[in-house]
């Protein structure tokens, strides 16, 4: 945890932020994977994390701003409890850490928030994620389970995002310690990966490397010689001479703290020549996305800048033709292009996803419905103390070649002759993590190998 300080001028900074009513905050409580005992790893939730940094479960807070009463719910461990899980610290010992006075038993929960609704005060919470978490604010609230995103306060959503958006320093500092975890979960997948060996024994000891530095991975790890796949969470294939092979990977460090990498890298230990090409056409996308970042561009800036390089680079080898603006514009680069520039990152990978893209990555306006813009997490303007990935790719997706070739689709920007002999390339990717300052912009933990010869370098080292 953070100081007990930090906590508290969070949780003031929010209460300037709303005025009056109650703010509810609900923790995560064990999520059973196959049968009660038997529960995936415990994460709490982010924003109960923010503002109150108890990493346990089944407990709940209200900041009530009319009475200037902060309060932590939940339950005492019996001796039951105990004898499974050792000796553990009182509710009312974990609350002070975080600068918390009051506490009471989580059965006085409902009745607390009864006795407000009674006096109609208003009660904040947060749109909920987990089902445990909807029925838990239909009993407490009333609130159909179906509508309990609908009925989340926007003031309260809007002012968690304010203040999180904004790392501070220690926040920046449990970033870089998880990106730098990611870098050597990176570099050693590039040292390690020959032909014939299984993609999960990649993915094996990339999770071994995070898990070892006292954290876990930010999310389920992709590891792939199929990089056309933009998520590929499965860990079936065998790498092959002649392939490329993707790698997305992250670690959390132990206060929350995600980092967030992506890598591309042949199989044998060098790029062919084909290979090469593409990679350091999204390789400049990705330095074109770097420099255009600073305080007050819109990332949607950013992502054009990688669009537009990519398409020219795609005109220059005869695959796209036309007026590379036009055709960014019209959206025929997605064809190459289909994702988003990148995301903002904090205690979530995706930062704050839970409470809306519209409200983290847009400010409040209506997202593009293009496709490959819509995919577009962030495109407000950047501001001092935003962290965020840039990971421009190109991918090679034969079921989106056919589907827009038989369409006739964009046939005035795209070559589909000279597209066909690019149908099985597959999909490659460089990714960092940057944090906005007040005159550009600075890249996050150690530098990992992304040139062709750093890259060639490290796999025949």
């Amino acid at each position: 945890m953070f100081p007990a300080d930090t906590y508290c001028e969070r949780r003031d900074a929010l209460a300037r932020y709303l005025g009056g009513g109650l703010l509810l905050f609900l923790g995560n409580s064990e999520s059973p994977m196959n049968y009660a005992d038997n529960c995936y790893r415990f994460r709490q939730d982010s924003s109960f994390l923010y503002f109150f940094g108890l990493d346990h479960p089944d407990l709940a807070a209200v900041i009530d701003l009319d009475e200037g009463r902060t309060i932590v719910f939940g339950n005492e461990l019996t001796i039951d409890d105990i004898v499974w899980m050792g000796f553990q610290p009182t509710l009312a010992d974990r609350a002070q850490r975080a600068g918390v006075t009051e506490t009471r038993p989580a059965a006085a929960l409902h009745d607390y928030l009864r006795q407000a609704r009674e006096r109609n005060r208003k009660v904040h919470f947060l749109p909920p994620y987990r089902a445990a978490n909807r029925i838990l604010l239909s009993q407490l609230l009333g609130v159909h389970l179906w509508e309990s995103a609908q009925e989340a306060s926007i003031d309260l959503v809007r002012a968690v995002v304010a203040l999180r958006a904004v790392k501070t320093t220690a926040e920046v500092d449990a970033i870089e310690e998880a990106v730098n975890t990611s870098v050597d979960m990176h570099t050693a997948a590039m040292r390690m990966a020959r032909p014939g060996m299984k993609e999960a024994a990649i993915a094996a000891e990339v999770e071994r490397i995070a898990l070892a530095a006292g954290g876990r991975t930010s999310f389920p790890v992709i590891a792939t010689v199929n990089g056309q796949i933009l998520h590929n969470h499965a860990y079936e294939g065998t790498l092959q001479s002649g392939d490329l092979f993707l790698l997305d990977a992250g670690a959390e460090c132990s206060l929350g703290y995600a980092g967030d990498l992506s890598s591309t890298f042949p199989v044998d230990p060098v790029f062919t020549e084909r290979q090469k090409t593409i990679y350091e056409l999204a390789l400049a996308a990705h330095e074109a996305a770097i420099a255009a970042l600073a305080p007050g561009v819109p990332n949607l800036t950013v992502h054009l800048a990688a669009a537009r390089t990519i398409a020219a680079g795609m005109k220059g080898l005869g695959l796209m033709t036309g007026d590379v603006d036009e055709a960014v514009a019209a959206g025929a680069h997605a064809m190459f292009f289909p994702c988003g520039v990148g995301h903002m990152m904090g205690l979530d990978v995706h930062d704050m996803e839970d409470l809306g893209e519209v409200q983290v990555g847009y400010d409040g306006r209506a997202k593009s419905t293009q496709f490959g813009l819509k995919s577009l997490r962030l495109a407000r303007p950047l501001e001092p103390g935003f962290v965020l990935t840039v990971e421009p790719g190109i991918y090679f997706i034969p079921q989106l070649i056919d589907r827009w070739r038989a369409e006739k689709r964009y046939t005035a920007f795209l070559d589909y002759d000279e597209l066909e002999k690019w149908r099985d390339f597959g999909g490659l990717r460089n990714e960092e993590n940057f944090l906005i300052t007040t005159d550009g912009a600075r890249r996050l933990g150690r530098p990992k190998p992304k040139t062709v010869a750093a890259v060639e370098a490290l796999r025949t080292g």
